[in-house]
């Protein structure tokens, strides 16, 4: 595959030819509903054929949702901007901070937005980022288009309206749909109790529409959610409470039903559930994503407590089966990968079950990454159709079992001793692999070890006193494999008004976790 110096990507990006549905991938056709000038762009399909249609620029810019909460410094959360470009000397430095006028919204997660969504547009760029406050429920629109390194906020929807419009809050992942608007997953309602379902954002303006499912269509919880338009569904994901969430993490909460175990299957146009899917109990899924290929129907969904991840996909409804009006298919799941506990000594349970926050599929759909945020490491598992994923990488990035800490693992399955503790550019990494990031052309995984200021605390206070961190695991994307790279670190424990943590990462020229195939 081609690769563009960040230079070139730069200037390829300001071209009249840069965008699609991925940050520059997309498909022109005769009929451009949009009337801009169209190019044939690299798909997914493309890539896995080893066709390449326009050169891939690299990712020079990254977006790190960052906060404050919890770590005793009264500062607003900022959204950080890191260079990325190799040739640069603030190469892996914060460049640029925007902070928040408000205090305690714990930036958790991002999206994209751009100014047009037509599949037949080629010219459509992500020049918006929705920023929701998990904790607070404020959503913040920020610029990215006019000034890629310095970002300005340009929209603040105060949770005073979330709360009256929707009866939602603690809003979490935002995506755009394909008629604009922005749909933002919420974990509960304003009271903290457990409610899922989804708020609207109009696509141009960015005021706030209201609830986007059906009345009465609200599901137990929520957490994640990834859509296929072709197939016209969506699924999510189902956490736990935000009142109980916020003490951390109790062993005494298993068995009683406090942890989601269920994903919703949606119908995408009629905006209702048509299908619950029961993942066991205290299975609490939480990442969730579709292939890229927009004909496939099939994806991936992790659990983060039972260490077990599924593969989601269509199947025809059997006659004996009821089903709803709208549902001409139904959904299954089947088991694919389980990550065994370890038994330990030390910790606040005396097994150690494997907690993955997040997963991502590979641009070409080939490898499927996972973090394993208790465990400590990042895995590499390549898809194969007709076969279960099969391990091809792994590396580890901190952990609760790294050697001379104040856990001991007594059996492992899986490790025959504990690993060391990760040290770069003399930087001991505190914490866990949290949120993961590809870039476009999958050769470069970037790392957060954050995953939420209250179990940050809990379980990695020395990342809370130390600061969290960002790395990058280079990839082996001929044969699998994974390393991580010595000469990359970006250090919030460096940061002006003292440590922080960091979350979501994003890429201003396309990644892997925004892009939607119309």
């Amino acid at each position: 595959m081609l690769e563009l110096s960040p230079s070139q990507g730069r200037a390829l990006a300001q071209g009249p030819h840069f965008g699609g549905v991925f940050g520059g991938l997309g498909v022109s056709t005769a009929a451009n509903k949009c009337k801009v000038p169209c190019q044939q762009f690299q798909t997914c399909q493309d890539i896995a054929k080893g066709v390449c249609c326009v050169p891939v620029p690299r990712e020079d810019v990254a977006y790190v949702t960052c906060t404050y909460r919890n770590t005793c410094i009264e500062k607003p959360d900022f959204l950080a901007v890191i260079d990325l470009d190799p040739c640069s000397p603030c190469y892996g430095q914060v460049i640029h901070r925007l902070f928040m006028p408000n205090l305690g919204d714990e930036l958790h997660s991002a999206g994209w937005i751009t100014v047009c969504v037509c599949p037949d547009n080629a010219d459509t760029r992500w020049n918006k980022l929705i920023v929701p406050g998990l904790i607070s429920s404020r959503i913040y629109v920020v610029d990215v288009g006019s000034r890629c390194h310095t970002p300005r906020l340009c929209k603040i929807i105060p949770p005073e309206c979330v709360f009256w419009t929707c009866d939602k809050g603690y809003l979490n992942v935002p995506r755009q749909l394909p008629c604009g608007d922005v749909l933002i997953a919420n974990l509960g309602d304003p009271a903290g109790n457990s409610k899922g379902g989804f708020v609207v954002l109009d696509g141009h303006n960015f005021e706030l529409k209201g609830n986007w499912e059906n009345e009465c269509e609200s599901p137990a919880g929520g957490y994640e959610f990834w859509f296929q338009p072709c197939l016209d569904v969506l699924i999510s994901t189902s956490g736990i409470a935000p009142k109980i969430a916020g003490y951390g993490f109790c062993p005494d909460d298993l068995k009683k039903g406090i942890f989601g175990r269920n994903i919703y299957v949606w119908n995408l146009s009629c905006r209702n559930i048509i299908q619950c899917i029961d993942l066991g109990e205290d299975s609490l899924p939480l990442s969730v994503k579709f292939l890229h290929n927009r004909n496939a129907a099939e994806g991936y969904v992790s659990c983060a407590l039972s260490g077990v991840i599924y593969r989601f996909y269509k199947c025809q409804a059997s006659p004996a089966l009821p089903v709803f009006p709208v549902q001409r298919d139904c959904w299954e799941v089947e088991e694919v990968i389980r990550i065994p506990d370890k038994e330990v000594t030390g910790w606040i349970m005396p097994r150690m079950p494997a907690f993955i926050v997040d997963i991502v599929i590979s641009p070409d759909d080939r490898f499927l990454y996972v973090s394993n945020w208790w465990h400590g490491d990042v895995r590499q598992y390549e898809l194969t159709r007709g076969c279960k994923p099969r391990l091809v990488g792994q590396v580890f990035v901190g952990g609760s079992i790294v050697r001379c800490g104040p856990v001991a693992v007594c059996r492992d399955e899986e490790l025959k001793c504990q690993p060391e503790p990760l040290v770069v550019k003399c930087r001991r990494v505190y914490g866990g692999p949290s949120r993961l990031q590809l870039s476009r052309d999958g050769k470069r995984l970037y790392v957060t070890t954050s995953f939420y200021s209250a179990w940050d605390r809990q379980f990695y206070p020395d990342m809370v006193r130390e600061g969290a961190v960002m790395v990058l695991i280079d990839v082996d994307t001929e044969r699998g494999g994974l390393t991580v790279n010595k000469d990359f670190l970006v250090d919030f424990g460096k940061e002006p008004c003292g440590p922080c943590l960091a979350k979501d990462i994003h890429f201003p020229c396309g990644d892997a976790t925004t892009e939607v195939f119309y």
